[in-house]
């Protein structure tokens, strides 16, 4: 069996070979033979599992009494991606992953496929078509999965939920991606919450309490359900960790949001027009967000102008670029050649443009406080240097 980007010490065997980067990313290790996976613990984490994309408590799955080295999980999955790890806590370890990714995890049965397991890239994993209860079995001694759906998921009791509060998170809210201090919404009586107020294009979502990105959320029982002039695509809500559905709204515009926590029901009214202001997202290891698009820096255009976008603040040494909409697909404003340098001196080029690829960023040589100037109307970048960090 073949193991790419992979060095892991199995019980009673030890492996190991030097590694050596190129353009970012590991050569690849390829050892040959049929060498049974030795562990006591198997997980699977993805947003297609009950404990979503939690490396510290991913899902654990079962050894059997027939063969300790085969493992299986017997329960729910959602419609999403998932892969499998030896331990928690690490996204650097080995991962089981599918030979093709985004091989399908549906109804139809599988049975004895084989698999891979390797460390960093690509991030092969498979993806759960059907919501439903499955029959996963992943023999180790012998490099295959199988996997049987048994039926339809179990409809959860819809106990009414009781809260004293009620925010709002996403890029489509004002607050943004903000678990610290989210948007409220209004407590009308024991179960009903109202909001009225602008909603921009993007996805929300919704919780009971601030600060724990990992808590249950309201959620869309489908990723990705409209909000638009004409009401929500679909009425009811779930109440849970995953998988990490959100709304999505399609058109901005002054809404009133009503969660109703007894029934498990939303509704979305337009009830005014707004423009928004345009913004582009800044990303990159330079960015206190690193490359976090929900984590991103937003720059607002300018008052008096909106084809520029000035930002003051600090950044880190290393590479950023921006976008106009939080979509890793989407083109980014980027500068005319590779890495090009931003430090005391400024810019070392000011030419911009606005492209999918190649990847090319801005990088900053000299940590410190600047000021960037994004100008999408003469496609130009200027940046000045303020001054040192400020100390922590």
């Amino acid at each position: 069996m073949k193991l790419r980007n992979f060095i892991y010490a199995l019980t009673g065997l030890s492996l190991a070979s030097a590694v050596c980067a190129c353009d970012s990313e590991k050569d690849l290790i390829i050892i040959d033979g049929d060498l049974p996976i030795k562990t006591s613990t198997l997980y699977m984490v993805g947003d297609a599992t009950p404990n979503g994309w939690n490396i510290d408590s991913p899902s654990q799955l079962a050894a059997t009494e027939e063969d300790p080295l085969v493992f299986q999980w017997e329960g729910d999955l959602n419609p999403g991606e998932m892969k499998l790890c030896l331990t928690t806590g690490s996204w650097d370890t080995g991962f089981i992953r599918p030979f093709a990714d985004s091989n399908e995890i549906g109804m139809n049965e599988i049975k004895n496929a084989k698999f891979q397991m390797y460390a960093g890239d690509p991030d092969e994993k498979w993806r759960v078509t059907e919501a439903g209860v499955y029959l996963l079995s992943f023999d180790l001694r012998n490099w295959t999965m199988s996997s049987s759906y048994l039926h339809g998921q179990d409809i959860p009791e819809k106990e009414p939920l009781v809260a004293e509060s009620l925010y709002i998170v996403g890029d489509a809210v004002p607050a943004g991606w903000n678990i610290e201090d989210p948007t409220p919404l209004e407590k009308k009586s024991d179960y009903v919450f109202e909001y009225s107020g602008r909603l921009d294009v993007g996805e929300m979502k919704a919780y009971i309490e601030k600060g724990d990105w990992g808590a249950n959320a309201i959620r869309p029982v489908v990723d990705g359900c409209s909000i638009g002039r004409d009401g929500v695509e679909s009425n009811t809500f779930v109440f849970t960790a995953s998988p990490d559905n959100k709304w999505k709204v399609e058109e901005a515009a002054i809404y009133r949001l009503t969660f109703n926590l007894k029934d498990w029901t939303v509704s979305a009214e337009a009830i005014g027009d707004y423009k928004p202001t345009p913004k582009i997202y800044m990303i990159g290891e330079a960015t206190e967000g690193g490359w976090s698009l929900d984590n991103a820096t937003v720059i607002e255009a300018a008052a008096d102008n909106d084809k520029i976008f000035i930002w003051t603040g600090e950044l880190g040494c290393g590479t950023f670029k921006a976008a106009e909409v939080k979509d890793f697909n989407s083109p980014f404003y980027r500068p005319a050649i590779h890495n090009c340098e931003v430090s005391a001196s400024g810019v070392a080029d000011s030419r911009m443009v606005f492209t999918e690829s190649p990847d090319d960023q801005w990088l900053v040589t000299l940590a410190g406080k600047y000021t960037l100037t994004f100008n999408t109307e003469d496609m130009t970048f200027d940046a000045e240097y303020i001054g040192d960090m400020l100390s922590e």
